[in-house]
């Protein structure tokens, strides 16, 4: 069995590989998914577990610190992956799953994005400045073609500016802007990765034709956008099983502002065609990346042929 680690793994990708590896894994047949939670918010152990019949199955071993990020310089989420063949059961690799957490996120919502978003879309907000903003940032810019200006806000001004700062380096035009709700009103483009327990996005200062992309709640008591944001949005998901359990999702189910029926889709049936995404170029769309152990095993499978590739 193979040890591939995160220096590895991100030598192997890069944004337009990833998208491109999700868009024809969700053409395929559904993956059988499954997952478990031990422990606490402040200390969550939980695990992930894919089968892709007949090709591989894997497990994503996954622990949850978010006090870490302020304590030093380990990140809150950190993961192994565990690659089986489907075949005969063989264990065929180890893989670093934080990297795997970072590439299949980003490249999530960069999917959804770029089947969601008005593709003349020139502005990109990014609301939070953690682990994950630079990566989300990085992969929004390569599915929006005409993207000019990307905007990072977070509640600590220095942090959005080191952001800003690191993607200016890499050539992408981000600037940290200090007032939210300003921010909101001019974005085309708005990507969200906070562990608010608060709504901070107004549905109401979305501008028309916005798109939204929440990736940050993760639990029944986090969410990022409120119950206007919902009523004016055509709503979609990654998986329905993992997007039933989280804030932005449940919290306007329950207090009525939308219905299960509002949900139209997840990502599989936007990328087959079998729902329509954006029907016109003024409404509001809202993409849930709540995450699942099948996109971990996507790009597990992935980094497995570019592995094998390079042997």
């Amino acid at each position: 069995m193979k040890l591939i680690e995160r220096d590895e793994v991100n030598a192997m990708l890069n944004f337009q590989v990833v998208v491109e590896a999700l868009e024809r894994a969700h053409r395929r047949p559904p993956m059988e998914v499954s997952e478990s939670f031990l422990g606490s918010p402040e200390a969550l152990y939980f695990i992930r577990n894919a089968v892709d019949n007949g090709r591989y199955m894997a497990s994503k071993l996954i622990t949850s610190f978010p006090a870490n990020p302020n304590k030093g310089s380990l990140p809150a989420v950190q993961a192994v992956v565990v690659l089986f063949d489907g075949k005969d059961g063989r264990p065929l690799e180890l893989i670093d799953g934080t990297s795997i957490t970072h590439w299949r996120t980003s490249c999530d919502s960069a999917l959804g994005a770029k089947i969601l978003a008005r593709p003349q879309s020139e502005e990109l907000l990014i609301v939070g400045a953690g682990e994950m903003s630079a990566w989300l940032a990085g992969a929004h810019a390569s599915v929006l073609p005409n993207l000019k200006r990307i905007h990072i806000w977070n509640r600590s001004v220095g942090r959005a500016e080191e952001v800003a700062e690191r993607l200016h380096s890499t050539g992408l035009p981000a600037t940290a802007v200090t007032d939210l709700d300003a921010a909101l009103t001019t974005a085309d483009v708005i990507s969200a990765c906070t562990r608010s327990s608060e709504p901070i996005i107004k549905g109401s200062l979305l501008k028309p034709g916005a798109h939204l992309d929440l990736v940050g709640s993760y639990s029944l008591s986090t969410r990022e956008a409120d119950d206007e944001t919902a009523r004016r949005s055509r709503i979609f998901v990654d998986l329905r099983r993992s997007a039933m359990h989280v804030g932005d999702i449940v919290g306007p189910l329950e207090s009525g502002a939308i219905r299960e029926v509002d949900i139209l889709g997840e990502l599989s049936e936007l990328v087959t065609g079998s729902v329509k995404g954006r029907t016109s170029d003024a409404e509001v769309t809202l993409y849930k990346n709540a995450g699942g152990g099948h996109l971990d095993l996507m790009l597990a499978e992935l980094i497995h042929d570019l592995h094998r590739q390079r042997l």
